[in-house]
């Protein structure tokens, strides 16, 4: 495998047949295309709701209205994100502050073109389980501690930009190397904001993402086969994460959001 913050796609292959691609990502920043999946794949697994679309829907209108208005909202916004976004626009030689985020809606249209089959992994907000989840991700990110600690939260950035420096890798031959810098500044924003919801809430949510990420293959494999392919666009240091918590073999979930038939089976 890859560095964390490296390069390479993970493929999983399920034992029942057929595997998913973990794409990396920055937020917001615009891959070149040999960066781009070059895998064929029948189907495409999101890890969002599907309330997720409408969100990218109204940023593409915000900014045919006013172009760079939701940069200067995240900007100005703070946190985690507004640090990132602060940093990773200040490189040269990468297309960045984008919204909504390129990767994700690229290959998402990709699949709706295509007639490919779109998968949203988080759970609807009417399933109970993950109600709870939500519930004890708000308590922890709003205890006290982790309050008080976004008040140091830009010694916190630059002692962890530091630490992930030792992890990136160059892109390939032909891509600007500025990209590890914002993929280090990518895993710096990640590493943070799983800092805030804890290790617990994160693993138990990263289980049942695999668990359902299974089940969209299992539907895949209906229609497909054992060459079923799912691909999965997440961001760069998430994608290990996950890698792990399929190969321990969760359950599969059965995942009811498929949101597309499909049919053609051309790429861009």
């Amino acid at each position: 495998m890859s560095s964390r913050i490296g390069w390479d796609d993970l493929v999983w292959d399920d034992p029942d047949g057929g595997k998913i691609v973990l794409h990396g990502t920055i937020p917001t920043v615009v891959f070149p295309r040999k960066l781009r999946p070059s895998i064929e794949w029948h189907g495409l697994g999101l890890l969002e709701s599907d309330e997720v679309v409408e969100l990218w829907e109204q940023e593409e209108k915000d900014e045919a209205e006013s172009s760079g208005v939701n940069l200067a909202h995240g900007l100005v916004s703070g946190g985690t994100m507004g640090l990132f976004l602060e940093e990773v626009t200040q490189i040269e030689d990468i297309t960045s502050g984008r919204f909504p985020d390129p990767e994700p809606r690229r290959v998402h249209r990709l699949a709706q073109r295509h007639n490919r089959p779109i998968f949203f992994i988080e759970p609807e907000l009417d399933d109970e389980e993950w109600e709870a989840h939500m519930i004890a991700e708000a308590k922890e990110v709003s205890r006290w501690k982790k309050l008080l600690g976004l008040v140091t939260i830009g010694k916190k950035w630059r002692k962890r930009v530091k630490q992930n420096i030792f992890e990136a890798e160059k892109p390939p031959k032909g891509v600007t190397a500025n990209l590890s810098s914002a993929a280090v500044l990518c895993a710096t924003w990640w590493d943070l904001n799983e800092w805030l919801i804890g290790e617990t809430i994160s693993e138990a949510r990263n289980k049942r993402f695999a668990a359902r990420l299974r089940g969209a293959l299992k539907q895949l494999r209906q229609l497909h086969g054992s060459d079923a392919v799912l691909l999965v666009p997440l961001f760069l240091p998430w994608r290990f994460t996950i890698f792990n918590q399929l190969a321990a073999l969760p359950n599969v979930e059965e995942n009811s959001s498929n949101k597309t038939p499909s049919e053609g089976m051309e790429e861009e």
